[in-house]
């Protein structure tokens, strides 16, 4: 297997159908391989397939809510490394009590972020801490 061409995997938990597809396109152009989830159990089935690097998850989820999603994961073999990120309409100080308790990378408000954070977002949680692109600005 040729490692240089390994894409990082990020799976989109997003009941918001068209915002999950411009993180996708987004973050697919700048190199990511993207899998998006709907639900909480569509959510927990291509997370467990896929093994991500990350995953972006919302916590108004139907079916089975985020908070939910993340202690299932984080209670079982395969989910229990999964970087997360949460990305919710709620406040932190609204959302389910814990949730930090779960180690997960950080939590964003999305009426805060552009499309731009997304990216940048991302690339900051799976970038290895010295492979940084070195742009030096004169």
């Amino acid at each position: 297997m040729d490692y240089e061409t390994v894409q990082q995997k990020i799976v989109i938990a997003e009941d918001n159908a068209s915002l999950a597809e411009i993180y996708k396109t987004r973050l697919e152009i700048v190199g990511y391989k993207c899998f998006n989830a709907y639900d909480g159990e569509e959510a927990l089935a291509v997370i467990e397939r896929e093994k991500p690097d990350l995953v972006l998850l919302d916590m108004m989820m139907p079916k089975v809510a985020g908070d939910q999603i993340l202690e299932r994961m984080r209670a079982s073999e395969w989910g229990k490394d999964i970087r997360v990120f949460v990305i919710s309409n709620l406040n932190e100080a609204d959302a389910p009590a814990g949730l930090r308790d779960y180690g997960i990378e950080g939590y964003a408000v999305k009426a805060n972020l552009s499309n731009d954070d997304i990216d940048n977002l991302v690339d900051k949680i799976l970038t290895p801490p010295g492979q940084d692109e070195g742009v030096a600005l004169e």
